[in-house]
């Protein structure tokens, strides 16, 4: 793990090992904070920023910590930067706060976190393990503003609704009403729509990977018959 290159983690937080498409990870406040945008936005910059300084302390951190301790003083870690992310929204967007409730201190238990901390960060050195937990966490980020888009438009029939709880009165005009006369459609706001929504982006994902993988099978057969040739041997073997 320790030995990946940059393109591959990349790839990996984004894509093939998306923390919330791949690894299932994070599923709770995923599922249940995501009913719009702004509620998705805000969370996924709480546990982007958590995921950052926590995979970077963790690897500076490394080889003073025994084994017999490691696990706890991860968790020490983690529920630090936990607590600056908390106190920050706060103090900048308090009624973002208290919308998402107790899901923000709840990312001290995210899985996700504590197994990059444990799986990547604590066996390598600190610049590809700041990596990792940016596109981890940009992966999550990515999943939960996408499932919250989705809930949020079918369900209220808008987007970027109450964009001003976490950006302040430049978004108090970013609704943009995509559905004039829309009947809300409560399925779609509660959990049962949460787990719809992540079960289709999977779904989606899983057949984006199955249509890249036969394309490059195509290709690699391809290749291999525009390169065979046929031998003719004549005369006698000795």
């Amino acid at each position: 793990m320790s030995n990946k290159s940059s393109k591959e983690i990349i790839r990996d937080g984004l894509w093939t090992n998306n923390p919330a498409l791949v690894q299932v990870l994070g599923l709770c406040p995923l599922l249940a904070v995501t009913s719009t945008v702004v509620n998705a936005l805000g969370l996924g910059i709480a546990t982007l920023m958590v995921l950052m300084g926590s995979n970077l302390a963790v690897s500076l951190i490394r080889n003073f910590v025994s084994d017999s301790v490691r696990l706890p003083a991860f968790v020490m870690i983690i529920a630090s930067f936990v607590t600056c992310a908390e106190l920050l929204m706060q103090a900048f967007t308090y009624e973002l706060y208290q919308i998402l409730g107790i899901f923000i201190p709840l990312i001290v238990t995210n899985c996700a976190i504590l197994g990059r901390a444990d799986a990547f960060a604590s066996k390598t050195t600190p610049a590809p393990a700041l990596l990792d937990g940016a596109m981890m966490g940009l992966g999550f980020l990515t999943v939960l503003v996408v499932l919250g888009a989705m809930r949020e438009l079918i369900g209220q029939g808008t987007l970027l609704a109450d964009m001003h709880l976490l950006l302040g009165p430049v978004a108090a005009d970013w609704t943009l009403h995509v559905f004039r006369d829309y009947p809300d459609m409560l399925f779609m706001v509660l959990p049962p729509g949460a787990f719809v929504g992540l079960g289709l982006l999977i779904a989606l994902k899983n057949g984006i990977d199955s249509q890249l993988e036969a394309r490059r099978k195509a290709r690699s057969t391809a290749t291999v018959t525009a390169g065979s040739k046929r031998v003719r041997v004549t005369g006698t073997i000795s």
